[in-house]
């Protein structure tokens, strides 16, 4: 069990999936690089093999950041900023604050599962994708995804640091989309899918490679999801 605060910052500001890693790179910009949550670097050279605490997104065509645990203190150094423009792809954009949601969780395995949604999630790194694409039976297929699924799941729990005691279950019940990206000048695959898991995780949260650059989202499936 561990008990963990949240803070989702949405802006009033158009920003399409695309462009995540700019807005990521003019926040980065406007705090300062030497603040390491941020940026996830410790220098020039060395990046933060860690789960990242804050992480940038587009919610719904929005720009927005997510901040766990440590993150959500260390905000404080973007909205202490005297003025809040930002310089994206050239252009100067000025951030407006459209909504805060402030969240206190307690994370635990349960005895039964929750059903969510989890978006542009690259599960794939360059080893397994050839050992994904061998495999010619689809059930082989969804079980290696199921596995890799679980790790991301603990990555994220190490990461925050939640010592999980029971064994996380994941079931992925569909697949809506799968499609090719180019994610740090590299042509990866990206997964829309919805799974069930007894693991309790927070919306928005990443998983899988690219969280900080807003890949891997999380959400819910909520009732009435459930029964359309």
């Amino acid at each position: 069990m561990k008990k963990i605060r949240t803070l989702l910052v949405q802006f009033d500001n158009e920003l399409s999936h695309y462009e995540v890693s700019a807005f990521r790179g003019a926040v980065i910009e406007k705090v300062g690089r030497e603040n390491i949550l941020f940026n996830h670097h410790l220098d020039d050279t060395k990046y933060l093999f860690k789960y990242p605490l804050i992480q940038y997104k587009s919610i719904r065509k929005r720009p927005a950041v997510l901040c766990l645990g440590e993150g959500v203190e260390e905000i404080h150094k973007l909205f202490n900023q005297s003025t809040w423009g930002i310089n994206l792809k050239g252009n100067k954009v000025d951030l407006k604050i459209d909504k805060l949601d402030l969240g206190n969780f307690t994370l635990n395995v349960w005895d039964k599962s929750e059903q969510y949604r989890l978006f542009n999630w690259i599960a794939l790194n360059g080893e397994n994708f050839k050992r994904f694409t061998a495999l010619e039976n689809e059930m082989e297929k969804l079980e290696m995804l199921e596995k890799i699924l679980v790790g991301n799941i603990l990555s994220f729990a190490k990461g925050i640091g939640w010592d999980v005691e029971k064994e996380i279950k994941v079931r992925i019940n569909k697949t809506e989309r799968t499609k090719s990206i180019n994610y740090k000048n590299t042509r990866l695959l990206a997964f829309d899918i919805e799974f069930s898991t007894n693991a309790f995780l927070p919306n928005n949260i990443g998983l899988g490679k690219g969280v900080s650059h807003g890949y891997g989202i999380v959400r819910k499936v909520n009732k009435k999801e459930k029964n359309e």
